[in-house]
């Protein structure tokens, strides 16, 4: 179903403070966090859906059983060096879902998906009684057969990709011309695989070869046609946005043998985004993603150990800024998350 994404929402100016894992009494777990001047917009934590069936809890989705469908829910969890932060991101997983389904939107010509409905009035009667909870940040979608694989596309110089490329001249076992510097744009786009991690696990970035023999032969070629497809397809619209997509990830499943594209899509949580009218190579760039967590959490010496620390209130309201903004530049259209 096309054309669903909406972002038409804003919070109660009259809900009280959160307080940390408490319940409200619809399944839902709240943060709240006090801003200068106005009440703060709750952070959805952690979803409690007592009439349904729990099928896996993500690091930022909760995924509910719909009859022979799958309900997921974002959060507004936030996850960086494979813990989910003590902190969430008022709105975030409203952001994600409404930006995947514009992109779902986009790219469905490459690939078919496995997206059904994004409105709760199209959803089981089970969930009826969590509408409020679900509307914007959920989607009812087909159960796929998921490929054991995340499917990298790099189009730039970063993160595990330059560090690569600084000890061995290769990213992912591809050889890279010599020369080049961090952020910089690459020859060409890359397919770099890696394995999905569980709760707790890294990614592990692996060969093509390696993947063959996780998925076949001709499993991994069509997903890295259609990973190097969907790349160039976003990063041609982002850059006429404004906007550098550096890299991203995509998941696939399959059902029937039909490849579909699942998950999220090409979000700030799955991308680096780079501000294009900022963009210098030999250094880390101004993003509208994560990185923006990361880089705290670095600066403040966290050892990347549980427990994971809790994010001030200045780095949620930049972050929240951040994804607010790469929304409004890709879509062109806002998102009124207000408190």
């Amino acid at each position: 179903m096309q054309g669903q994404y909406s972002c038409a929402w804003a919070s109660d100016p009259t809900a009280p403070h959160a307080v940390r894992d408490t319940q409200d009494g619809h399944g839902r777990q709240h943060t709240g966090l006090p801003q200068e001047g106005r009440l703060a917009l709750k952070a959805l934590i952690e979803t409690d859906f007592s009439n349904l069936t729990l099928f896996a809890r993500g690091k930022v989705r909760d995924v509910y059983v719909a009859g022979d469908n799958l309900l997921m829910v974002a959060t507004d969890r936030i996850s960086a060096f494979d813990h989910v932060l003590g902190t969430g991101i008022p709105g975030k997983g409203k952001i994600l879902t409404q930006l995947s389904l514009f992109w779902f939107d986009q790219l469905s010509y490459i690939v078919p998906n496995h997206l059904l409905s994004a409105s709760p009035l199209d959803y089981p009667e089970e969930a009826w009684p969590y509408r409020e909870t679900l509307r914007d940040r959920s989607m009812l979608v087909r159960r796929a057969e998921m490929y054991p694989v995340e499917c990298v596309a790099r189009g730039y110089l970063a993160g595990s990709g330059w560090k690569d490329y600084k000890a061995t001249g290769s990213i992912c076992g591809i050889d890279i011309r010599p020369g080049l510097w961090e952020s910089e744009r690459l020859p060409e786009p890359i397919f770099t695989p890696a394995t999905k991690s569980q709760q707790g696990a890294h990614d592990e970035n692996i060969s093509f070869d390696h993947m063959v023999e996780l998925v076949g032969g001709e499993v991994a070629e069509k997903l890295r046609e259609l990973t190097l497809a969907l790349y160039s397809q976003a990063a041609g619209h982002a850059e006429r946005c404004g906007i550098l997509l550096a890299d991203t990830k995509f998941e696939f499943g399959a059902i029937d043998g039909t490849i579909l594209l699942a998950d999220e899509v090409l979000t700030p949580d799955s991308s680096r985004f780079w501000d294009a009218t900022r963009h210098h190579p030999g250094r880390a760039q101004a993003s509208y993603d994560k990185q923006f967590v990361r880089d705290y959490l670095e600066n403040i010496g966290w050892n990347k150990q549980a427990p994971a620390p809790h994010l001030s209130e200045l780095v949620v309201k930049q972050t929240q800024e951040k994804y607010l903004e790469a929304f409004r530049l890709l879509t062109g259209r806002t998102c009124a998350l207000q408190g």
